[in-house]
């Protein structure tokens, strides 16, 4: 069981979660949730596996806590491995799992009408 106050044990737990699942990934929200303005997830990753492009949703930050990702938008990518900090682009992007890894993701929404087109 995941003490809350251990990061290490939560990555630990869904790495394991994550190798042995059918999707190759696992996740936990530790902080705020979809109606805070603020969210932390750790989401954990199987080689070779990713979270596939999508749009952002706000602000938008990966702290790699293990293994080492590759984060894509567009044309552009930045490698990651332990202890690196990637600012997400505010544009699709996906995430690649070079080898089994886990990424602490904290996001800031942005207010309704901050985001393009709204008025």
């Amino acid at each position: 069981m995941y003490d809350e106050d251990n990061l290490a044990a939560l990555v630990a737990e869904l790495l394991d979660v994550a190798r042995s699942a059918t999707s190759g990934r696992a996740a936990r929200t530790i902080a705020g949730d979809h109606e805070h303005a603020l969210r932390q997830t750790v989401i954990a990753l199987r080689g070779g596996e990713q979270l596939g492009e999508h749009e952002s949703p706000g602000e938008a930050t990966l702290q790699v806590l293990s293994g080492r990702v590759r984060l894509v938008a567009d044309d552009e990518a930045w490698d990651g491995a332990s202890g690196d900090h990637i600012a997400i682009p505010p544009r699709r992007h996906r995430l690649d799992a070079l080898e089994d890894a886990a990424v602490l993701l904290t996001v800031v929404k942005r207010p309704v009408g901050d985001y393009p087109g709204s008025e």
